[in-house]
């Protein structure tokens, strides 16, 4: 992210992997970025062995249980709370010092520093859409069998209402994961007709 801030041209920040496709066209995810007037960055008390469980006492005062928070790695910022987790050190360092396996850092470290502090320009919520319906550690994940224009589809119209500039919305999600590098040649063969590519 630090990189990224040297390009005064970067408006907003967004982590991906190379497991993750966008949905939409980019002059969709575009506009939807940089007309937002939030971040998206998932953060929640999680009262759990994965959520509270891997909160660390050493953090205290600085960090206490009840403001730690949990929420997926895949996150987009704006410029401006870009430059304020890039500038921070006091909590970053607490992080690097306390939060150690099983605790993830990118999994607490920026959902939990948002909450405390800026809460009010985060909606909440990651773009990044993930299938854990088939339980266990790890997301499921998509191979060329799976690739076909309905299913882009259905992850475009999976029936979920979210909030976009205080107004509701159906379009809540513009990247999705984990697909498979042999879904690759499928998801080309769909992208001028499905992606507008």
């Amino acid at each position: 992210m630090a990189n990224a801030l040297l390009d005064f041209s970067n408006e907003r920040f967004v982590l991906l992997s190379e497991s993750c496709i966008p949905v939409y066209n980019f002059p969709t995810v575009y506009e939807y970025l940089i007309n937002s007037e939030h971040s998206f960055v998932e953060s929640y008390d999680d009262d759990s062995s994965q959520g509270r469980g891997r909160y660390n006492r050493h953090m205290a005062p600085h960090i206490k249980l009840y403001q730690w928070r949990k929420g997926s790695e895949w996150f987009e910022l704006n410029r401006q709370l870009a430059v304020i987790m890039v500038a921070d050190y006091k909590y970053y360092a607490l992080f690097r010092k306390y939060c150690k396996p099983s605790c993830y850092p990118d999994e607490h470290y920026i959902p939990t520093y948002l909450n405390m502090f800026h809460g009010s320009l985060n909606a909440n919520r990651s773009l990044t859409w993930v299938d854990w319906s088939r339980g266990g550690p790890h997301p499921a994940r998509y191979g060329a069998p799976s690739i076909t224009a309905e299913f882009i589809q259905a992850i475009r119209n999976n029936g979920t209402f979210c909030m976009y500039n205080s107004r509701p919305t159906s379009i809540c999600f513009l990247f999705a994961r984990k697909f498979a590098p042999n879904a690759l040649e499928s998801l080309l063969n769909l992208a001028s007709t499905v992606m507008d590519f």
